[in-house]
C-alpha cells in the first residue's frame, strides 16, 4: 500500500511539473495581463510570441521544454530511490528495470496532461508541444532532434507553427517505432504525439479551410476580437 501511494505521489509531482503555467506567468509578470485573453487564448510559446514578443516567447519555450525533461528526470530518480527505500516491502519482487520504464511513461503522460490541463488555470493550458519536445529529448535525444528538425524545416518552408508541430509529432512516432526502445517509451511517444495532434484539432480545421495564420500574422481569434 505504501509503495502504490508513493508511486501515485510521483505521478502527481510529474503532473505538477507539467502544469506550471509558464506563459500565464510571463504575461502577468511582464505586462500584468492574462495571456488567455489575448491572441489565440493559449498559454503556449506561440501565443506568447504574438502577445509579448520574441524574448519572452523564447524564455517560455525553454522553460516548457525543461518541464517535460524535468518530469522524466524526476521519475528516473524518484522510482529507483523508492525501490531502495522500500526494498523489504511488497512489491519488492518487482524488478526495477522492468517497471521503471512504465513509471517513466506514466510520469511523462502526466506532465503532458499537466501542461495542457493545468490545475492552476482551471484545467486549461497550451498544446503540450514544447513539453513534449522535452520528453523526447530526455528519453531519446535522437528522436527529439529528429522531431525538432522536422519542425524547423516545415516552419522555414510554410511558416505555420501548428503544421510543424503536428508533423514533428508524427516524425517522433515514426522514429521511436524504428529504434530499439522499451515498449513503454514507444507508447509514451505514440500516445503523447496523438494527444498533441488532438490538441490541434481547431488548427486542423483552419488548415483545411486555408485560414491558419502564418508566423508573424495575428491569430483568427485576435482578429475576430478586434472587429467585434
Amino acid at each position: 500500500m505504501v509503495f502504490w501511494a508513493a508511486s501515485l505521489f510521483g505521478l502527481a509531482i510529474g503532473y505538477l511539473i507539467g502544469s506550471t503555467p509558464t506563459g500565464y506567468l510571463a504575461g502577468k509578470l511582464l505586462r500584468g495581463i492574462d495571456i488567455r485573453d489575448h491572441g489565440s487564448g493559449s498559454t503556449g510559446a506561440t501565443n506568447v510570441l504574438r502577445t509579448l514578443g520574441k524574448w519572452p516567447a523564447s524564455a517560455v519555450l525553454l522553460v516548457d521544454v525543461l518541464k517535460g525533461a524535468g518530469a522524466i528526470l524526476f521519475a528516473r530518480w524518484f522510482y529507483p530511490w523508492l525501490h531502495r527505500v522500500l526494498h523489504d516491502m511488497p512489491p519488492a519482487a518487482l524488478e526495477l528495470h522492468a517497471w521503471l520504464p512504465w513509471a517513466v511513461c506514466l510520469a511523462g503522460l502526466a506532465a503532458l496532461l499537466g501542461h495542457s490541463r493545468s490545475i492552476w488555470l482551471n484545467y486549461k493550458g497550451g498544446k503540450s508541444v514544447a513539453a513534449g519536445l522535452g520528453l523526447l529529448l530526455a528519453i531519446s535525444w535522437p528522436v527529439g532532434l529528429g522531431a525538432l528538425a522536422t519542425f524547423g524545416v516545415v516552419l522555414a518552408i510554410f511558416r505555420i507553427v501548428s503544421l510543424g508541430s503536428m508533423l514533428a509529432a508524427l516524425t517522433a512516432i515514426a522514429l521511436i517505432c524504428s529504434l530499439e526502445q522499451p515498449l513503454p517509451y514507444r507508447l509514451l511517444v505514440i500516445l503523447g504525439g496523438a494527444y498533441v495532434i488532438i490538441r490541434h484539432r481547431a488548427n486542423i480545421r483552419r488548415l483545411l479551410s486555408g485560414m491558419e495564420p502564418r508566423l508573424g500574422q495575428g491569430s483568427p481569434e485576435s482578429k475576430a476580437a478586434s472587429q467585434s
